[in-house]
């Protein structure tokens, strides 16, 4: 049986935000259930930065260490941007066009945080670049899951061997989630999950603050 909001449902844009270790594959499947029992079925899933053929090759730039050459701070939020405007353009945009929903692993909050945050680079400097690539486009919602940067850093490490961005220190991801925190507190489109609790009461956690939000959406009848 269908949910009484179900019907009149339009398409949405969400992503999922946080630190390495913060559980977004996890998350996303929640997601995903969710959204499978309300009947939708048309979901487009993409990550950042990556996402197209161009996006890949900028992320594996980003992630990589090159051993004569250092990234600069500025040059990486540069090349962020670009492989972020290259998946808006190309697959997001179209998707959200034809009714599809957009599941995305990181989208624009991320450079907030950790180029904002974790780099320092001055946050008007951010703005407007984003402003000017991105204009008025943003996720419908972000579930940001909110971790202590030694816990995920644990977890990342149990996965394999680290990248270029997770071999940062504990101060830069503590920056990192600081400027997370800051940015959720004031952005009603973002929504903080604790991550720092076992599976399955984040699982739940998820599933009720995304059912809640689904309702919400629901013009009112008059």
């Amino acid at each position: 049986m269908k949910n009484n909001y179900e019907l009149t449902m339009n398409n949405k844009f969400i992503v999922i935000e946080g630190l390495e270790g913060a559980g977004k594959t996890s998350a996303i499947a929640q997601v995903v259930d969710v959204l499978h029992y309300q009947g939708v079925r048309d979901i487009v899933f993409t990550r950042e930065p990556g996402g197209t053929p161009l996006a890949e090759v900028l992320r594996r730039l980003i992630k990589t260490k090159l051993i004569d050459e250092p990234v600069t701070d500025c040059a990486e939020l540069l090349l962020l941007y670009a492989a972020r405007v290259q998946l808006v353009e190309l697959v997001i945009k179209p998707a959200l066009a034809r009714g599809a929903w957009v599941i995305s692993d990181r989208h624009d909050l991320s450079s907030q945080a950790y180029q904002g945050g974790g780099r320092g680079i001055d946050k008007h400097l951010i703005t407007s670049l984003r402003d000017a690539v991105l204009g008025n486009f943003y996720p419908d919602l972000t579930l940001y899951l909110d971790i202590p940067p030694a816990v995920g850093l644990a977890r990342a490490c149990e996965r394999g061997k680290l990248d270029r961005l997770e071999l940062e220190s504990i101060a830069f991801f503590d920056r990192t989630r600081e400027r997370y925190q800051a940015l959720a507190a004031v952005d009603e489109r973002i929504i903080t999950i604790d991550a720092n609790k076992p599976q399955s009461i984040v699982s739940s956690a998820i599933r009720e603050r995304l059912t809640q939000w689904l309702r919400a959406q629901v013009p009112t009848t008059p």
